[in-house]
């Protein structure tokens, strides 16, 4: 045993097959178990661009941890990603591959951090937990409320750490003011309110035009329908069309709902009201860029509680300093969120200074903690919390592009009384690209 390295003997001794197929074909792929801290963690990072970026910074950064491999579906990434972040710190450079069931497949890789698109990000998630590897996958988890229950039930039944990308879960400080509301620092909550009031430009228009050399576009498409290639869909912007992302609601809104729903304590809501438009801008994008939402929770504290949820791109005044953040509102004062790492207490009618404090985490670390000791519970952002959050998005885009209100089981995770609203919480999936019923 002494010859064997703990790495080589646990490759050929723990191994998990997940005979499920993906599409084009059934990956059946070697997990490699971890017996201890010392063990390095291999990295394949799916998605290069954006926040594949901050992927990159946060792996790198971690100790006995080598990204071992790229993935990104635009060849013409790979080198400026390979010099900044590899060449400049004189680290051997990852293999690359453009299409993600390659690293899937790889029996070296442990971990997959995503940072796709959003309509990539349950199926990428699920092929992951199927190959047996632990998943970090960016936030919102699922592009629609079906995949993302889904790729809860894959992280349980293959039994995978899978984190959510909502790192401000993972902020001392953040962490600390959802032990004092719990506490009762403000009394009774009641309701919080969510911000997302974001400087987002207008995107103009671009017409389709020939897929760029080094792009492989169906891979890029994935799951979603067949059309043709327009820049103004392709890095960043695809946040804005409703094939590939969820708005603003979706993007940087995911944060601060999950931080409004942590803070109330609930899950799922019983009914869902959204007013929205397209306004200020006329451009190609397609999700309107100014949402108002509500949620009910009739049967949540001693009177019920709810959630109001506001997206707007642009001039825009801050509330108590928070532009991007969220307040929450007690029977004996509130509690500002301005930012990813402060929040600010104000107690009785003379809004006396309460408890507050600003400190940052390390979400990345955290993940690699719990891949380590196999403990989902130590966990900041566990993929079910992950669902639940990206879920009100979804929920409050179907209610702004149906324009009406609709009831919510929680228990069912179905709209009430509305096929219409019900189809919308899934879609008709592209084979081979497509999420199944059973995972």
């Amino acid at each position: 045993m002494a010859e064997l390295t703990r790495r080589s003997f646990l490759k050929d001794t723990a191994g998990i097959t997940a005979g499920a197929a993906v599409g084009l074909g059934v990956l059946a792929s070697s997990k490699t178990a971890w017996a201890g801290a010392n063990d390095r963690v291999r990295v394949g990072i799916i998605g290069i661009n954006g926040r594949g970026k901050d992927h990159l910074q946060g792996f790198l950064g971690q100790k006995n941890v080598e990204v071992a491999a790229l993935c990104d579906v635009d060849e013409r990434i790979f080198e400026p990603r390979m010099k900044e972040f590899f060449d400049k710190r004189n680290l051997k450079r990852p293999k690359v591959e453009t299409d993600m069931r390659k690293v899937f497949e790889d029996k070296d890789i442990d971990v997959i951090s995503i940072a796709t698109p959003n309509h990539w990000h349950s199926l990428a998630g699920i092929w992951a937990c199927q190959a047996g590897k632990d998943v970090y996958v960016e936030k919102p988890c699922s592009h629609n409320v079906f995949e993302g229950r889904k790729l809860v039930e894959a992280a349980r039944k293959y039994d995978r750490v899978v984190q959510h990308g909502t790192q401000i879960r993972s902020s001392a400080a953040i962490r600390e003011a959802m032990q004092k509301l719990e506490e009762g620092v403000i009394g009774e909550v009641y309701m919080s309110r969510g911000l997302c009031f974001k400087r987002r430009a207008s995107i103009g228009h671009k017409p389709d035009s020939a897929v760029p050399e080094g792009v492989h576009y169906d891979q890029w498409l994935g799951p979603a329908p067949e059309r043709a290639f327009s820049e103004n869909r392709l890095h960043y912007n695809w946040h804005w069309h409703w094939d590939y992302g969820n708005g603003d609601i979706g993007n940087q809104g995911v944060h601060q709902m999950d931080l409004a729903r942590w803070g109330l304590g609930v899950a799922m809501p019983s009914k869902v009201s959204s007013m929205a438009g397209m306004f200020i801008f006329d451009d190609d994008k397609e999700v309107p860029n100014t949402i108002t939402t509500a949620f009910s929770y009739p049967d949540a504290g001693k009177k019920g509680k709810m959630l109001v949820f506001d997206t707007r791109p642009w001039m825009t005044n801050d509330e108590k300093g928070a532009k991007i953040g969220v307040t929450f509102y007690g029977s004996d004062g509130y509690m500002v969120i301005d930012s990813y790492d402060h929040y600010q207490t104000y107690l009785g009618e003379k809004e006396e200074l309460g408890p507050g404090r600003e400190e940052g985490g390390d979400h990345y670390g955290n993940f690699l903690e719990a891949v380590r000791s196999r403990d989902t519970k130590s966990l900041h952002a566990d993929v079910e919390e992950g669902h639940l959050s990206s879920a009100h998005c979804h929920l409050g885009l179907i209610s702004a592009k149906l324009g009406r209100s609709f009831n919510f089981d929680p228990a069912t995770e179905k709209v009430v009384g509305d096929e219409e609203a019900n189809a919308l919480l899934t879609r008709a999936y592209r084979a081979p690209y497509v999420v199944p019923e059973t995972v």
